[in-house]
């Protein structure tokens, strides 16, 4: 399977070299040496990517399917095969004598892409993290590989610049063109069919700025930023431009619906898909040498910051979710980056990740509070919003702090408990009673006897998050991914869609939507590979939790000759300081030492040391009783909260047919244990003594119970029937 692609991507590179009728480097053709290089590249990755199964395209898809698949579906992530740093790439810059600045999150050196008397204003941006570049004038973006390929074509040919078309790829398949095409066409059209608010009837353009909010900002901002109205939706259109040409790219369509209960909530929908492309709005109206910029959370946001203060200022297109890193260029100019994403907790914890990537030394943060709410809310209340970012405070801390520091930190999390609590579960609310929400930079161990259901248990617990905006990462070493997709896609269908497969295209698109990723590993893996795996996915998708489904496989069997137990404790140690340096929450499933069945499992019955207890956070148990007649009783134990300390146990019940647990309701008939023999002994307050006479006993107590009248009251603090005296 893999010779057959390899043949594809060397007679594609032979073709594009051979074809006359595509014009590259200046309408000359491929050289013998620039094509063998190119081809050698190429197989050295295709053989590369074989070797480390990591294959995926549709080429894997057997050829007798009638049924046609995406190739980019969003079920793994491509992970570098090998780790660049910095060093590495400066080393071979300078090795080719190619000059570079080192700037606050990416190298900038000259566009290879361009012809030398047109490099004066222009850079070839490349991350410093992931080696991934970009030249902005000719939007010609690829890894460090492909940029290596590129500078060695250029040694190799004795050439000054390259043509932005040098980079090659295999052509998009009959689906995924008319996907694109289908894209564009629905942005011109809305684009087309929208109309500018200044002409809009005075009566109707104050009703829409009274629902959205934005009844200060003035049509001239509205028309600056070419803020439009769709009108058979009633929905805000915000453009993105890009492109040296500044051409329509994308759009954002914000529309406002009220509740039962009163309230208004807000929805946002992008055109093309928001996985698929990235953009700032506001970036057109950005000059170079503007050198102070806001970045913003929503795009009203950014009207209210411009309007009021004058300065230069972007929203991001996913809000706080995440900062896509192919972005960080166009923030490169900028000596100060103002971070003002909104007035809750989760957006205090995006603006101190999103700093990390910008340069900490060069962002100051508006911390959320009672007088800095959002910019759309300030410009409302008529607050100086000029003075707030003025007194935003600086992102790098010193290592050593004093109260006064802290002071306002510790008052922000006194004001919003519940913002600090985390994210709530929706299909487990006695777990949210329990610890209150999920939290960032977090470990928490789970464990459960061997059968359980772990996997599929936890699979629900991380999909209630994800479906609630929790980028999510899975590393699933014990069963394969396509089979944990298949648990998570019942789940979310609540619907077991073998059975009504005429319904898979359309849960399975609105799955495809969820921030979810998966590990591409299988099997025994080593820390050090998947811990460089999970940074290169926090840095690149912002991802919030991460499942390792389980610790037994980081066990390898290169660690035969060491003591486990101290393998374990440097992988738990490891898994503490990722989670607390990222601010990542992980999720740690852990096999329980073999214990009796009839026995609960305990904090103690963790398998190896207690440092997996001491590190974790928090500590969740899944029992599970031992039943003759049914599959067993489950229930899920918190043994630790470090958060608020509280514990306790609620009972599950297993729907097999979605897959799902849910508590079950009150007063439901409980199982039974299987009933004994009539005359089987029983044993009663240590004295043997037959069924009958247990029975008899009963009957007598009940009738007593009917002639004597008693009164039941509960108790306030316990809530127990209790009978007076």
């Amino acid at each position: 399977m893999w010779r057959s692609l390899l043949l594809k991507g060397t007679s594609c590179l032979l073709q594009v070299a051979a074809r006359g009728s595509v014009k590259l480097l200046h309408q000359r053709r491929y050289s013998s040496a620039c094509v063998s290089l190119l081809t050698q590249r190429l197989t050295h990755r295709l053989a590369s990517c074989f070797l480390h199964g990591q294959l995926r395209g549709p080429g894997c898809a057997p050829l007798t399917a009638t049924r046609t698949y995406k190739k980019d579906t969003k079920s793994t992530i491509d992970f570098p095969a090998s780790h660049v740093t910095v060093t590495d790439i400066k080393q071979y810059l300078r090795s080719r004598d190619i000059p570079f600045h080192d700037g606050y999150s990416c190298l900038h050196t000259p566009s290879i892409f361009l012809e030398p008397a047109a490099r004066k204003d222009s850079s070839l941006f490349i991350d410093k993290t992931t080696g991934q570049f970009l030249c902005k004038d000719t939007l010609v973006e690829g890894s460090w590989e492909d940029l290596q390929d590129c500078l060695e074509v250029m040694h190799k040919e004795g050439r000054d610049f390259l043509s932005p078309h040098v980079l090659l790829g295999y052509p998009e398949s009959v689906e995924e063109q008319e996907e694109r095409e289908r894209e564009l066409r629905e942005v011109q059209n809305i684009w087309s069919s929208s109309v500018p608010l200044s002409d809009v009837l005075e009566e109707e353009a104050q009703l829409i700025k009274t629902m959205f909010q934005i009844t200060k900002v003035s049509n001239a901002t509205l028309k600056r930023f070419g803020v439009r109205l769709f009108k058979p939706t009633k929905s805000l259109v915000f453009p993105w431009f890009g492109g040296p040409t500044a051409s329509l790219k994308g759009l954002k369509l914000l529309s406002a619906q009220s509740t039962e209960t009163g309230k208004v909530t807000y929805n946002e929908a992008t055109v093309p898909k928001c996985s698929s492309y990235y953009n700032l709005f506001g970036l057109p109206l950005v000059g170079r040498m503007d050198s102070e910029v806001v970045l913003t959370g929503h795009e009203l946001d950014t009207l209210s910051v411009s309007q009021a203060t004058g300065l230069p200022c972007v929203a991001l297109p996913r809000g706080v979710s995440c900062l896509p890193p192919i972005l960080l260029p166009y923030l490169e100019q900028f000596k100060r980056v103002t971070l003002w994403l909104g007035d809750d907790m989760r957006s205090w914890e995006a603006s101190k990740i999103f700093s990390r990537k910008l340069g900490l030394k060069r962002c100051a943060l508006v911390r959320p509070g009672e007088y800095h709410p959002r910019p759309v809310e300030a410009l409302a209340q008529g607050k100086n919003l000029s003075r707030i970012v003025k007194t935003s405070i600086p992102a790098a801390h010193k290592s050593i702090v004093s109260f006064k520091q802290l002071r306002e930190d510790v008052y922000g999390e006194l004001v919003n408990t519940e913002q600090v609590a985390g994210v709530k579960w929706t299909r487990f609310p006695e777990l949210t009673k329990i610890l209150k929400g999920h939290r960032k930079g977090e470990l928490t161990v789970f464990t459960g006897p061997t059968g359980s259901g772990k996997t599929t248990f936890i699979s629900e617990l991380a999909l209630d998050l994800c479906m609630q905006g929790v980028i999510t990462l899975w590393g699933s070493f014990e069963i394969n991914n396509v089979r944990l997709a298949k648990i998570m896609l019942t789940q979310f269908a609540m619907q077991r869609l073998e059975e009504n497969l005429e319904q898979y295209d359309f849960w399975a698109d609105k799955f495809e939507e969820l921030p979810l990723y998966f590990m591409t590993f299988h099997g025994q893996q080593n820390i050090k590979t998947v811990l460089d795996a999970m940074e290169h996915a926090v840095y690149l998708y912002d991802i919030n939790h991460v499942i390792i489904d389980n610790l037994q496989f980081m066990m390898g069997q290169e660690h035969h000759t060491v003591d486990k137990f101290a393998v374990q404790d440097h992988i738990i140690a490891a898994f503490r300081k990722f989670a607390t340096n990222s601010s990542c929450h992980v999720t740690l499933i852990i096999h329980p030492r073999k214990e009796e069945d009839d026995r609960e499992l305990q904090t103690a019955s963790i398998f190896g040391s207690a440092k997996a207890s001491q590190e974790a956070d928090n500590v969740l148990i899944l029992q599970e009783k031992k039943l003759v007649t049914c599959p067993g009783r489950r229930s899920l134990q918190v043994t630790k909260n470090r958060f608020d300390g509280d514990v306790g146990i609620f009972p599950l019940d297993f729907l097999k047919s979605s897959l799902t647990f849910t508590t079950p309701i009150k007063g439901k008939q409980r199982l039974k244990k299987v009933s004994k023999p009539e005359n089987e002994e029983v044993k009663e307050d240590n004295k043997v003594v037959k069924k009958e006479e247990t029975s008899a006993k009963k009957e007598k107590a009940e009738k007593a119970a009917k002639t004597t009248k008693t009164r039941v009251v509960k108790t306030p603090a316990a809530g127990k029937e209790t009978t007076p005296k």
